[in-house]
């Protein structure tokens, strides 16, 4: 497992001499990286002993448990957004791989991200609305004869094989915002439904996406059916009640994966906390439960406890956190805060294999976008004349960095003013994320094996501990 390493600084002053890296070996059990709400530690590796004891003290104490294990993690990540993907290729290749390396590798300076999820056509954050089957209006194609990646051809397949030379290991959700519009029933890319005589020749268009993509050499892991299914408002958008995705799943798109040999996951809603019947209406019927891996969520509405209660009502289908936006220009201090508590914690303490933030990168004025896409969506990254590191970079990077694919979450008691969340990499390393969500600096134990080690954290500020 690879972390960051300490360094040798150099003044502003130029003309100085280089000082030496102080290289004596600092005697510590717990390595813990910090961010501060004051931006004044920003995923900092802290030079202090943290050390296991029998000694007794009067702080509270996060107990961890290595015998106790919940679900294994897929990843953490970011939508690669067609205007992230625009932004990030913009930047020449030599920009663009540096970039990316910090991103994607498991080396000291980078974050690991190990998860993606990328639009099947355009989402809103595209620049321009698409489909891979765009027809004159009043045409049809049964047979697909026009399917075409074109569109992706430009930045974001590029973007994605530069990212697999790096991490070959990376998985990928694809998640459409729209079909073609003429399969739809108002024939416009901003809501309407999917017309049930295109159901057939959805489903094949799905397929045909897979393997097209495969063919690029980019392996698609999952596919969700609908962005945002209870959304006709964005452009592009399409509303699918649980019904009809139930009856595409069940009667089209599992029997077309299944004919064609298809071992990416099935995973429905892709929507809001607050309707946790969507995908538990759908998972009752055993026909359509068949095809389907899981369910997956967003948190614009609702309570991040009901991914729970769908994985409780149906434990042998997995839970997934595929989208929260920023909003910007953001509030590091309270972004950081609410995430960190309701998604890095919140979401895989309720049994979700991933973590997912929004848009990777944006530029200064929140673009690209559609006519009618978000305005105000704030990347991880700002992409202007320079590169900017915003809160969501920090969210997914205090864990992404630390927690790869195959971790497992283990036992970790919560503390009033401490959420908190506890993993086990595959290589055994123990990893801890730990939020002070009071106003006040709090000291506490971490515990394992019946030793403590005290530390204390500053108010709004997150570590991420690793032994």
């Amino acid at each position: 497992m690879a972390f960051l390493s300490s360094y040798s600084c150099k003044s502003d002053e130029g003309n100085e001499p280089l000082i030496p890296a102080d290289t004596t070996p600092l005697k510590t059990d717990i390595s813990y990286w910090l961010t501060k709400p004051d931006k004044s530690a920003l995923l900092s590796k802290q030079d202090v002993s943290l050390l296991f004891t029998s000694k007794v003290n009067s702080f509270p104490t996060i107990e961890i448990d290595t015998t106790v294990t919940f679900q294994e993690m897929d990843g953490f990540g970011f939508t690669l957004t067609g205007g992230s993907a625009t932004l990030i290729n913009g930047l020449g290749t030599a920009k663009r791989d540096e970039l990316l390396k910090e991103l994607f590798s498991t080396e000291n300076n980078a974050i690991g991200i190990s998860y993606l999820r990328v639009s099947i056509g355009a989402s809103d954050l595209s620049a321009n609305v698409f489909s891979y089957n765009d027809l004159t209006a009043g045409q049809t194609d049964l047979n697909l004869a026009k399917f075409d990646l074109g569109p992706d051809k430009t930045d974001l397949i590029p973007v994605l094989k530069a990212i697999l030379a790096i991490n070959p290991n990376l998985k990928i959700l694809g998640s459409p915002w729209s079909p073609p519009v003429w399969m739809k029933s108002n024939k416009n890319s901003v809501g309407g439904k999917l017309l049930p005589e295109y159901y057939d020749v959805y489903a094949r268009y799905l397929v045909r996406y897979i393997n097209e993509m495969k063919s690029e050499g980019i392996t698609i892991d999952a596919i969700t059916i609908q962005n945002e299914p209870l959304n006709p408002y964005n452009n592009p958008s399409m509303e699918m009640f649980s019904d009809e995705q139930r009856d595409f799943i069940k009667n089209n798109l599992g029997p077309a994966f299944r004919d064609a040999g298809k071992k990416t996951k099935i995973i429905l809603y892709d929507h809001n906390c607050d309707h946790p019947e969507y995908a538990t209406n759908i998972l009752s019927d055993p026909e359509a439960a068949q095809y389907i891996d899981g369910s997956a969520f967003h948190l614009y509405a609702g309570d991040i406890s009901a991914l729970s209660q769908v994985r409780n009502a149906y434990p042998d289908k997995n839970i997934y956190f595929t989208e929260q936006w920023v909003g910007g220009p953001s509030n590091f201090a309270g972004d950081m805060q609410w995430h960190v508590q309701n998604l890095i914690v919140g979401a895989t303490r309720n049994w979700s294999k991933n973590v997912l933030e929004w848009n990777l990168a944006s530029d200064p004025s929140y673009k690209p976008h559609t006519n009618g896409g978000c305005t105000q969506c704030e990347g991880a990254l700002t992409i202007g004349s320079s590169v900017t590191r915003n809160v969501s970079y920090y969210i997914i990077a205090h864990a992404s960095k630390f927690v790869p694919a195959g971790s497992v979450r283990i036992s970790s008691v919560m503390l009033p003013n401490l959420p908190n969340v506890a993993f086990k990499t595959p290589d055994g390393h123990k990893v801890l994320i730990v939020l002070n969500n009071s106003n006040s600096i709090q000291s506490f134990n971490i515990g394992y094996k019946g030793l403590k080690a005290p530390t204390s954290l500053a108010n709004g500020a997150v570590a991420t501990y690793v032994w």
